[in-house]
């Protein structure tokens, strides 16, 4: 699996691992499934400042993450949100770890200083994962989102000395 940054030419792969998550989970408040054009403009503003990385292998696409700007306030500068899809049948292989991993990596290079990650509830194996690599739950919203026919709760994690 070779981690690498992200070519706008990957819109179409990447488009198709988060449109699943869109249509058959509540992991994304999304509702509506995102085209190639759209997925590419969301990848080209967030590499003007953040990293955003593709696991990838024989020229497909198995998954991305990516940092981006937490909340607009000029003193919340130092943080960072980020975000991680991988295809829903290439999950339990590592995939994550190497994306995330490689992400945090290039994020030492940067003034950032605490990253957060924010998690719809519930969701066991994110929380796992994301408490793996060093991340600790501060916050938790009930029942902010409406999605599938339920309320969703939204749990934030934070990690700093990544």
């Amino acid at each position: 699996m070779n981690i690498r940054e992200v070519q706008l030419d990957d819109a179409e792969k990447i488009a198709e691992i988060y449109n699943y998550y869109i249509q058959n989970t509540h992991h994304t408040f999304e509702t509506e499934p995102l085209s190639t054009d759209v997925m590419r403009e969301r990848i080209a503003e967030v590499t003007k400042n953040y990293p955003y990385l593709v696991a990838e292998n024989d020229g497909d696409v198995f998954g991305y993450a990516y940092a981006t700007q937490f909340k607009l306030r000029e003193a919340y500068q130092h943080s960072a949100e980020v975000s991680i899809y991988v295809k829903n049948d290439a999950k339990q292989r590592g995939i994550g770890s190497m994306l995330y991993e490689e992400l945090f990596e290039e994020l030492e290079d940067t003034d950032i200083h605490a990253l957060i990650a924010g998690i719809s509830l519930p969701n066991d194996p994110s929380v796992r994962f994301h408490e793996k690599l060093g991340f600790e739950k501060v916050a938790h919203f009930k029942e902010v989102g409406y999605k599938l026919g339920r309320w969703i709760d939204v749990g934030y994690w934070e990690k700093f000395n990544f």
